[in-house]
């Protein structure tokens, strides 16, 4: 049997958070951090359930630093491009390795931007592409598929004997279960 590899996603986070409408109000409203943060919680769940190996990235070209990983858990990392590099040009990169693979038949990578010239590049190294706004989508079916099963599983608890019974039964019971210690 073949190795498992789980999906790869590489998800230019600046393009993100300039398509989906909620993350463009807190940035807007309250600023770059708060959207980067609204960003990488969701994403921490969203990747956590479907099992993919996230990689965020996020530009600092302008910024004189090296570049830098942080490994937020499992599934999800961060990564900072160095200077002068862009989020675009780190997953070419990312993309161009994946292409050379030669396991890359047993792989999965996705791409998330909106950028169409990143849309052709990745595909062209063999990756899968998704949109922000698919993604977005992708994330509330996410959302509302697990809140319906917790749903399920609450009400689930409600047909248990203790959550039936009246006060006084209960009672009842207590006092029977402490006279047997």
């Amino acid at each position: 049997m073949p190795p498992h590899y789980p999906p790869v996603m590489l998800v230019d986070g600046y393009n993100v958070i300039g398509v989906w409408q909620r993350l463009q109000a807190m940035r807007d409203a309250i600023g770059f951090e708060s959207a980067r943060s609204e960003l990488i919680e969701t994403m921490i769940n969203f990747s956590a359930y479907h099992g993919y190996k996230t990689t965020l990235v996020f530009d600092a070209y302008n910024l004189e630093t090296p570049g830098k990983t942080e490994k937020l858990t499992k599934h999800l990392k961060l990564y900072y491009t160095e200077h002068k590099q862009t989020a675009d040009t780190y997953i070419e990169k990312v993309c161009g390795q994946f292409y050379r693979d030669p396991m890359r038949h047993l792989k999965r990578i996705i791409v998330v931007t909106s950028d169409r010239a990143q849309q052709l590049t990745a595909v062209g190294f063999g990756a899968e592409w998704m949109s922000a706004l698919a993604l977005q989508q992708e994330v509330e079916i996410t959302f509302k598929s697990v809140k319906h099963r917790q749903k399920a599983q609450a009400q689930d608890t409600k047909k248990l004997l203790g959550n039936r019974i009246d006060l006084e039964t209960k009672a009842r019971l207590a006092k029977l279960r402490e006279s047997l210690d």
